[in-house]
């Protein structure tokens, strides 16, 4: 009997469509490659599209490292018009007088966007996927409950303008229009940042509220928009004999470079690769400056080391 295939591993870089939200979209990639061990490395909302990060096989236990890199994205934030939900999921429920929208300049947008620079504590969109005593917010929110998120820190690199501020108009619920003011911006940010709750910050600064319009996430760590492959449709059930949808599989990024983007990386010799395996420790032979390494051998992954006591100590161990 033919030995059967080794399971997929590795990692794929891709382009979330809106509408969808990163659950669905680990779903297809589960079709895809016909693997159920799928995960990815940092929800985006459903109308967000952009860069996601997705780990396959054994190969998921290195999305720990990716969660916590660096992002930049592009959005558009909308002022003059706050929403529930701090983005354009939900409909606008206040509106700012139009003088004060009309007050919104440049110059003010600048000090609005200075303030919210750098170190800062930020309290995440009430309708995030944080957890409060084990439920998602989002989840507690949607069953009626108040839900009061704690501020946590956050480091904004760059938060600027890409564009000059535009004059539109948002409906209310009589249908109603209200003046409003877009202009669109990017942003790099620390890992945890919410850049809805950065526009809503920014419309609350200003004093007239502000929510997101769109959001697209152009990197991820060293993982970018430029290598980011399509998420396939899913098949048409109602014409299962319709092969268009059969999209190939891609290739993965083999397990030893994704983790060589993540970590710095330690060459190890077969002997010390069959130790690491057996749970034994290797000598550091120099001071670690990083708190984790990659061991590779031959140009696969071996493990994920960390250093303790003057040793360096297998923290995760993958399969030869």
């Amino acid at each position: 009997m033919a030995d059967s295939p080794p399971a997929p591993s590795g990692f794929l870089v891709l382009d979330k469509p809106a509408g969808w939200s990163s659950h669905r979209v680990v779903s297809r990639v589960r079709k895809w490659l016909g693997t159920r061990k799928v995960g990815h490395a940092g929800t985006l909302d459903p109308m967000a599209t952009g860069v996601l990060v997705v780990g396959v096989g054994p190969a998921t236990r290195l999305l720990t490292f990716a969660v916590g890199e660096s992002k930049t994205y592009t959005a558009t934030i909308r002022l003059g018009a706050s929403t529930p939900t701090d983005d354009a999921d939900s409909a606008p429920d206040r509106f700012a007088a139009a003088e004060a929208v009309a007050a919104v300049t440049s110059e003010r947008l600048e000090a609005g966007l200075t303030g919210l620079r750098g170190a800062i504590m930020q309290v995440p969109s009430a309708v995030s996927a944080v957890k409060v005593d084990g439920r998602r917010a989002y989840a507690r929110v949607r069953a009626g409950e108040e839900v009061e998120l704690r501020a946590r820190p956050v480091t904004i690199s760059r938060f600027e303008t890409t564009s000059a501020l535009r004059e539109a108009e948002a409906e209310d619920g009589d249908g109603r229009a209200h003046p409003v003011r877009d202009v669109d911006v990017a942003v790099d940010c620390s890992s945890g940042t919410y850049i809805r709750a950065l526009a809503r910050d920014l419309g609350t600064a200003l004093g007239v509220g502000g929510h997101l319009t769109a959001l697209r996430r152009t990197r991820v760590g060293g993982f970018t928009l430029d290598e980011a492959l399509d998420v396939p449709p899913f098949p048409d059930p109602a014409h299962p004999e319709d092969h268009a949808a059969r999209v190939p599989a891609p290739p993965l990024q083999e397990p030893a470079s994704a983790a060589a983007r993540l970590l710095p990386v330690r060459e190890v010799s077969e002997d010390e690769a069959r130790a690491l395996r057996q749970g034994r420790f290797l000598p550091a032979e120099q001071l670690q400056a990083a708190p984790h390494t990659a061991a590779v051998c031959a140009g696969g992954l071996v493990a994920v080391l960390e250093p303790r006591d003057g040793q360096l100590k297998p923290k995760l161990v993958f399969p030869a």
